[in-house]
C-alpha cells in the first residue's frame, strides 16, 4: 500500500508539474513560432542543394576524367584519331552558336 501523502506533499507535486508543464509550453512554442519553421525549412532545402551539387559535382568529374581518358592512350600520349572530331564539333556548336547571336541581333 502507498503512504498518505500530506497536504504539503499535493502542492509541492502539483507547483512541480506546473513548472514541468509550463517548460513543456514553452518549448511547443519554440517549436512552433514561424521563425523557428521557416530556419528549419531553409535548412532542410540547403541540404538538400548541398547534397544535390555534391552528387553532380561527382558526376561532373567522373564524365571529365572518362572524356580525358577516352582521348589519351594507356602511356599518355594523345589519341589524334578521337581528338580531331571532338574538336570538330565543339568548333561547330561555337560557329552555331555565334552566328545564332548575330542573328537575334
Amino acid at each position: 500500500m502507498s503512504e498518505a501523502r500530506t497536504p504539503a506533499q499535493i502542492e509541492a507535486d502539483i507547483v512541480r508539474r506546473r513548472e514541468q508543464l509550463a517548460d513543456t509550453l514553452d518549448e511547443i512554442g519554440v517549436r512552433m513560432h514561424p521563425k523557428t519553421i521557416i530556419g528549419d525549412a531553409k535548412a532542410r532545402a540547403v541540404g538538400i542543394v548541398d547534397h544535390t551539387a555534391g552528387r553532380a559535382v561527382v558526376a561532373v568529374n567522373r564524365l571529365v576524367t572518362d572524356l580525358r581518358n577516352g582521348l589519351r592512350h594507356d602511356d599518355g600520349a594523345p589519341r589524334v584519331e578521337r581528338i580531331v572530331p571532338v574538336a570538330l564539333v565543339a568548333v561547330g556548336v561555337a560557329g552555331l552558336l555565334v552566328l545564332s547571336a548575330r542573328r537575334r541581333r
